[in-house]
């Protein structure tokens, strides 16, 4: 099944793509937090890859509208998900927004017809000659 209007469909899951990334790079700037309360606490080195990370994420959410916007926002996982080894709550975090944004895929590859791909303004056109307006 496809959207009636997928250039339209792709624009609203872009926007939904972006708004998933924020709540990644908010959700990353909780984990300084967590660590801080731990017997190892918080050094300026993992504080500042943490802070890039958040920053990056927020960054991606910017880009959503380029052509390779989604790639880009699903090699972001890759390090989202592997906060966990610096806590492992962040596993269980991590976890729920890459399944979040692997149905967002999943719909965007339903409505439009390619997960990744380009969306091409349908042909509206009557049997291929000129689209004049009917009177």
């Amino acid at each position: 099944m496809t959207a009636a209007d997928p250039p339209r469909a792709a624009k609203a899951l872009r926007g939904a793509a972006a708004a998933v990334l924020v709540l990644e790079g908010i959700a990353v700037l909780f984990v300084p937090r967590g660590i801080a309360q731990t017997d190892e606490g918080l050094g300026g080195g993992l504080l500042a890859l943490l802070l890039v990370l958040a920053l990056v994420l927020i960054l991606g959410s910017g880009i959503q509208r380029r052509p390779r916007g989604l790639v880009i926002g699903t090699a972001l996982q890759v390090p989202l998900l592997a906060t966990g080894l610096i806590n492992g709550v962040m596993w269980f975090v991590a976890g729920a927004f890459l399944l979040i944004w692997a149905y967002l895929l999943q719909v965007r590859k339903e409505l439009v017809g390619t997960a990744f791909g380009t969306v091409e303004a349908p042909d509206r056109t009557d049997g291929g000659g000129s689209a004049t307006p009917t009177p």
